[in-house]
């Protein structure tokens, strides 16, 4: 079984995610392998330098802060390269799925929805928290702003359209009762697999 794992910024996915793999459950993490093959596939490296120009690339590095500036109030941009990366993903996503030998495996994506990849899964989980403490959570991780985090938070499906087409909701607030739930999620799957 493939399943997805998704919420807002600052929610505490990789967390969960984590918390999934302690219990030996396989876990891609999609937003880390886009990144990686933005930099080792020479199909999207060539799309984005198109796209984005020079300046996309720095010795052969993806220029993550130019890359963010240029994306970041310009939907078109996003999408065009998006519709460049998403693909290439799912593809490797397959190819990494085909080699796991468990029940189910994790498939972590900021953007399970937006890109219509919640299709090829067969339970959704959605990880949430109040919005102040994913706040808190992104200014302390990314030393970023207030605003710029709100920003974010705007352009992304809001938790009730994610739970709206998930089977479970990991509302991730004290890491206990997080751990406590994870397993709750964990054994209910396992008995799904049976």
């Amino acid at each position: 079984m493939i399943v997805g794992l998704t919420g807002g910024i600052g929610s505490g996915k990789t967390t969960v995610a984590k918390l999934f793999q302690k219990l030996g459950v396989p876990i891609y993490i999609s937003d880390l392998e886009a990144k990686k093959l933005m930099v080792s596939s020479p199909k999207i490296k060539s799309a984005l330098l198109d796209l984005f120009g020079k300046q996309a690339y720095i010795d052969s590095q993806l220029n993550k802060p130019f890359l963010a500036s240029k994306i970041f109030n310009d939907n078109v941009l996003l999408k065009a390269m998006n519709a460049i990366v998403h693909p290439e993903v799912a593809l490797h996503f397959n190819e990494w799925y085909k080699k796991q030998k468990s029940h189910f495996v994790i498939k972590e994506a900021a953007v399970l929805f937006e890109n219509g990849s919640y299709l090829h899964c067969d339970y959704i989980i959605t990880v949430t928290a109040p919005k102040d403490t994913r706040i808190n959570r992104v200014i302390f991780r990314d030393k970023s702003s207030i605003k710029k985090v709100e920003a974010i938070i705007n352009n992304q499906w809001s938790d009730q359209e994610r739970l709206n087409l998930s089977h479970f909701e990991i509302k991730n607030i004290d890491l206990d009762q997080t751990k406590h739930q994870v397993k709750k999620v964990f054994d209910t799957l396992m008995r799904y697999t049976n």
